[in-house]
């Protein structure tokens, strides 16, 4: 049988809860001390340019400072956008931050998925994935051999030394963020931990797959040392004292968290689909929970009994919650909610 565990994810949105950027670095720190005394397995950190929705470009120079805040809290980012890196330099930061952190970085790749943060990067929208293939197989063999030799279309080293190796051996885990059953049994055949997203029904079809595809002795996977994988769904959540007092909150909190999300597409004049500009459907189709603990609790226990999951990444931090706001939802999510979730045991 499988535990249920938990984790956070945070795009670091700039918002009108933070007076400025250094207090919302702060605040963030403050709130990862508390996830770690509360005993969440991880904090991921989404990167993102040149949009309101993020405010950590660079996740490794942020999760420097969170080693230093935290003692048993896993991190990383969810994900690397591995085209805007040279990945030789990544390798470098990733075995630093892995010591730095005493062996709790996790390492979450993607391609990215907007055309115009890579844009600005004069990084090829179309050539994206291919670019994101060369640079994760360059990544997992700078993390794995003590001399890089690699050719390709995008990538060419010839016998590099690898002086800095990661902490944790192999290397720390891989993780992948997907949101249809395609990219999900991409992810399950390397191996990597999964975070998605949706409603529940959506999001236990990608759980299925994961389930379905993965198998610990294929020669793909990129996490031999992993024995059972993560397979996350993520959830905005809010929680106050009334489920009266948590929709309100909730209510001016997503018309920032959908202008975020939406700003930079609508600067060229469309809009992304990943959050429809509705919060009562988002609500109802179970993407954000807010309310009461116990209605908390229930309509989380339901979305783990649906989606099969056995971890739940919980977002506290979004739109327009203040650092004091988003506290008290999540003490009150670790003091009311979470010791009977941790009750609950899945099948394997």
């Amino acid at each position: 049988m499988e535990q249920l565990s938990f984790g956070v994810f945070d795009h670091i949105e700039r918002t009108s809860g933070s007076p400025n950027l250094q207090a919302l670095y702060h605040e963030r720190l403050r709130l990862m001390e508390e996830y770690d005394r509360a005993g969440i397995f991880a904090f991921h950190v989404a990167q993102h340019h040149a949009t309101p929705l993020g405010m950590a470009p660079s996740p490794n120079v942020f999760l420097a400072a969170a080693a230093e805040h935290t003692k048993r809290l896993h991190f990383g980012p969810l994900v690397y956008l591995l085209p805007f890196y040279q990945p030789l330099r990544l390798i470098e930061e990733i075995c630093m931050l892995d010591h730095l952190s005493g062996g709790r970085l996790e390492v979450g790749v993607g391609r990215g998925v907007s055309p115009f943060e890579l844009g600005f990067h004069r990084i090829p929208f179309y050539d994206s994935r291919n670019i994101f293939h060369e640079a994760l197989e360059v990544l997992h063999r700078g993390l794995t051999s003590e001399r890089l030799s690699f050719s390709g279309k995008y990538y060419h080293f010839e016998n590099v030394p690898m002086e800095l190796r990661p902490l944790q051996n192999p290397h720390p885990d891989f993780w992948y963020g997907t949101l249809n059953e395609e990219t999900t049994i991409y992810a399950a055949k390397l191996g990597m931990h999964v975070v998605t997203l949706g409603p529940a029904a959506m999001a236990a079809k990608v759980v299925d797959a994961y389930r379905r595809t993965w198998r610990p002795d294929n020669p793909e996977n990129l996490n031999p040392h992993v024995k059972a994988p993560k397979i996350g769904v993520q959830r905005h959540v809010l929680v106050a004292d009334s489920d009266k007092e948590a929709d309100r909150l909730g209510r001016e909190a997503f018309k920032v968290f959908f202008h975020n999300i939406q700003k930079l597409w609508a600067d060229f004049g469309t809009l992304t689909s990943v959050f429809p500009n509705d919060y009562d459907l988002v609500v109802e189709a179970g993407a954000f929970v807010v309310g009461s603990p116990s209605k908390v609790r229930d309509e989380l226990a339901r979305a783990a009994e649906i989606t099969k999951t056995n971890y739940l990444v919980q977002v506290f931090s979004w739109g327009n919650l203040t650092a004091d706001q988003t506290l008290k939802s999540f003490d009150l999510f670790a003091s009311k909610v979470m010791p009977d979730l941790q009750k609950i045991s899945l099948a394997a």
